[in-house]
């Protein structure tokens, strides 16, 4: 197994494994151990079947059956997303994926299926660098919000343009919305991320509706800059696996021939504040940091 880092921000390509065969644990943990390090994994030329790619996800935690699955068919552990117009339908924003549940995706599990002759790349971006460089005072102010997040308008782009056949109001009660931290500490390292993205962020509990809409507003442009990111060029039997925790990805809408890719998602738990609330008054901030990697 050969490790590459793609870029300053996030990422790695991993070369000389196939994904098809059966991974022993010592090369399972390497591949737990990169993620955690780099948050965004490539691995090229393979070519895994739906059962493969399932199979692949279960090394690494329980699969999170997608809670609001597309009209394109496969089994119910795999999303299709199959794709022809893709402008406006809003994986062309920066967005993690299924913040509108309790328990987003730990990770998801990309792989190209289909491909157009040009175009179709995806862009990642790190929500932990992007989280670092706001200044002190804003990452103290956020650190400090809860923001709601639904699945409304996700789930009104997918009925008109005719990737779902749900109906809207039942999928809203079924899926209310949920609140989370602005900033949530990563369960395993204990680093902080921002946590709030335009799909499913509506606003700013406790602020006004000026205040919210100004904050997320810029929280939105903010995580945008280059210095976070890392673009992908998908070649056929690319698999991309994401932290969904810790990053934001954007699908450029720049082709107009089908694209096809297969995502299967890893459940997670509930986003954390990554800082505790104090238990006294004498709690000193060094102690929040430290505790909250053992949480």
């Amino acid at each position: 197994m050969q490790i590459t880092p793609l870029s300053p921000a996030l990422g790695a390509e991993i070369a000389a494994l196939d994904l098809q065969e059966d991974l022993t644990d010592a090369v399972a943990e390497e591949i737990r151990a990169a993620l955690r390090e780099y948050r965004l994994l490539v691995f090229r030329d393979q070519n895994l079947s739906p059962e493969e790619h399932i199979a692949f996800g279960r090394r690494f935690g329980r699969i999170k059956c997608p809670p609001v699955p597309t009209r394109h068919g496969g089994p119910p552990e795999l999303n299709v997303l199959d794709q022809k117009n893709p402008r406006g339908e809003g994986a062309d924003n920066w967005h993690a994926d299924n913040t509108y549940t309790t328990t987003p995706p730990m990770a998801s599990i990309l792989q190209a299926i289909r491909l157009p002759e040009l175009g179709g790349d995806t862009a990642f971006a790190c929500m932990q660098a992007a989280y670092r460089a706001l200044s002190p005072a804003m990452r103290g102010l956020c650190e400090q919000l809860t923001a709601i997040h639904d699945v409304t308008r996700s789930i009104t782009r997918a009925i008109q343009r005719g990737h779902s056949g749900d109906d809207l109001e039942k999928v809203r009660k079924r899926l209310p919305p949920v609140e989370h931290p602005v900033v949530v500490g990563h369960p395993d390292t204990g680093l902080p991320a921002l946590f709030v993205n335009v799909n499913s962020t509506t606003h700013i509990r406790g602020m006004s509706e000026t205040e919210s809409r100004a904050l997320l507003a810029f929280l939105f442009e903010h995580v945008k800059q280059p210095e976070f990111q890392l673009r992908i060029r998908w070649q056929p039997g690319t698999v991309i696996f994401f932290d969904n925790r810790c990053t934001q990805h954007y699908a450029v809408a720049d082709y107009d021939q089908r694209r096809i890719v297969h995502r299967v998602a890893l459940e997670g738990e509930r986003p954390r504040r990554n800082r505790p609330e104090p238990t006294s008054p004498g709690e000193t901030r060094s102690h929040l940091l430290e505790d909250s990697r053992h949480v």
